[in-house]
């Protein structure tokens, strides 16, 4: 455990949320978990505790299922337009509080304001997203001979069970419930042990537009994703986290064949050509790593490939512009770039950091902690970049979930294309080249199922997800909402 982190507290003193949970939030009532266990939820950027909430386990899941699946029949046989009308009354409340909402995912996960905020903006218009494609949920006919008709509908499975990670708490509630509702399900919902609060001021927002039971949020560890999953009422789940959480949820939800969405990790490749500015170049590296979530984020583009005739200057611009990113107190609107999300992430990236020196890579920038006294009782790394990575080296093979960038030189294509494709990920890649032949031909042979070319970040209706390990399933699009409806094949004879 690293030295001086572990038992200091309130060195300064954060903004005041004005919020205390009520409990774990089960069938429109709040509830203490049936153990009567809590866990405190800390502020990573001076380790001041924010609150504590409820330890859900197996017990609690089981009562949250049951309200789920009480409130289904009426859920699912409302009529869609009214349906509809809830998910667009639930986007319209979270925006009326988005400066409340993004702040607290601001000092929960410890990931900067300005981001945090804007989730709550993407939190809304996915709802409203979803509630627009309603009218879309259709089934297809066909007559093979007179008297006869064969068509197919679309159902909801019933209770979904959605397990959320740390970066993107709130996001994650809204996201990643809208299209299961707007099929018709109704959702159990995990928070992020690390971030819990936001999930739990959703739930009061739920409560304040949704019929009871048909959103229930829990709190809790391990023990309660695995009851979640293995509950024989549980027929659809959905899940964002690491390639070794998501292969733990296969296998439960394997023993009932319970069909999953899987949203894993990513190690994921920039791709510079000799043909592009190194500033430029440089500049789509840096927006890709996601450092006002300080490199926690799944789709960060933490492998950087350079072509040996431009590398020096690549890497010349990375130091100057990863050195300009202010770190700092993830509140203050003009910092960029947070603290670690806890004392065992923040110890771990720490370990991939001091591997790599040990292997041979050579640091380039960053590598530690920032030299401010202000930060010194937080979880803040500088963003750090390597040069000199081989494929061999653990920064080069393991997701490391935060602000470390590895460059590697490349020279033949068809041993760049090898190496990219060697690992086990497949989530996101980005090309940068002015040669859109090169680029075409690249996105072909990548193994990953989303693919940037000169450019960065995500559109709402655009099918997102992983190849390989790094996911099953595609989300933010039609397709996502289907997932969550059967095909019902009725054969007719009149």
């Amino acid at each position: 455990m690293s030295e001086g982190k572990n038992n200091l507290r309130g060195q300064f003193v954060t903004p005041d949320l004005g919020f205390t949970p009520k409990g774990l939030y089960i069938g429109g009532e709040w509830l203490e978990s049936v153990k009567g266990k809590r866990f405190e939820s800390i502020n990573p950027a001076n380790m001041e505790i924010l609150g504590d909430v409820p330890l859900a386990d197996e017990h609690d899941v089981n009562l949250a299922v049951m309200a789920a699946k009480d409130a289904f029949n009426d859920w699912r046989r409302m009529p869609i337009k009214e349906r509809a009308g809830y998910l667009v009354a639930l986007a319209d409340k979270l925006q009326d509080n988005r400066d409340e909402l993004g702040l607290m995912d601001c000092l929960d996960s410890g990931n900067t304001i300005a981001g945090m905020k804007g989730d709550v903006d993407w939190s809304s218009d996915t709802l409203r997203y979803f509630a627009g494609l309603i009218t879309e949920i259709k089934g297809e006919s066909f007559s093979e001979k007179p008297g006869h008709l064969n068509f197919t509908r679309r159902e909801p499975y019933g209770v979904v069970a959605k397990i959320n990670p740390f970066n993107h708490p709130l996001r994650f509630c809204a996201e990643k419930s809208a299209s299961a509702l707007a099929a018709g399900n109704t959702v159990v919902m995990k928070a992020s042990e690390q971030a819990p609060l936001s999930s739990l001021r959703f739930a009061e927002i739920c409560h304040e537009v949704l019929p009871p039971g048909v959103v229930n949020v829990l709190t809790g560890g391990i023990a309660c994703g695995q009851a979640m999953v293995r509950h024989p009422d549980v027929r659809r789940v959905g899940v964002v986290g690491s390639v070794s959480t998501g292969k733990s949820i296969a296998k439960d939800a394997a023993e009932d064949l319970t069909h999953v969405t899987l949203e894993l990790g990513g190690k994921n490749p920039v791709i510079i050509f000799p043909d592009v500015d190194p500033k430029e170049a440089a500049s789509y590296a840096i927006k890709g790593m996601n450092m006002n979530r300080q490199g926690q984020s799944c789709s960060s583009t933490s492998r950087v490939f350079v072509h040996q005739d431009i590398q020096n200057e690549v890497i010349d611009e990375l130091k100057i512009l990863i050195e300009k990113l202010p770190v700092g107190l993830p509140w203050i609107e003009s910092n960029e770039v947070g603290p670690i999300v806890s004392q065992r992430q923040y110890d771990k990236i720490l370990d991939f950091i001091t591997s790599a020196g040990q292997e041979g890579a050579t640091l380039v920038s960053g590598g530690g902690s920032p030299n401010d006294e202000l930060l010194s009782n937080g979880f803040f790394i500088q963003p750090t970049v390597f040069s000199n990575v081989k494929p061999e080296m653990r920064i080069a093979r393991e997701e490391i979930f935060g602000p470390v960038m590895s460059v590697f030189k490349w020279n033949d294509y068809e041993d760049l294309i090898s190496e990219i494709n060697g690992l086990e990920f497949g989530l996101t890649a980005m090309i940068v080249t002015n040669n859109m032949k090169q680029a075409m031909e690249t996105s072909e042979r990548v193994e990953a199922g989303y693919i940037w070319i000169n450019s960065n970040g995500r559109y709402l209706g655009a099918p997102y997800g992983g190849w390989k390990a790094s996911g099953i399933g595609q989300e933010e699009c039609f397709d996502e909402l289907l997932s969550y409806t059967r095909i019902k094949n009725v054969n007719m004879r009149w």
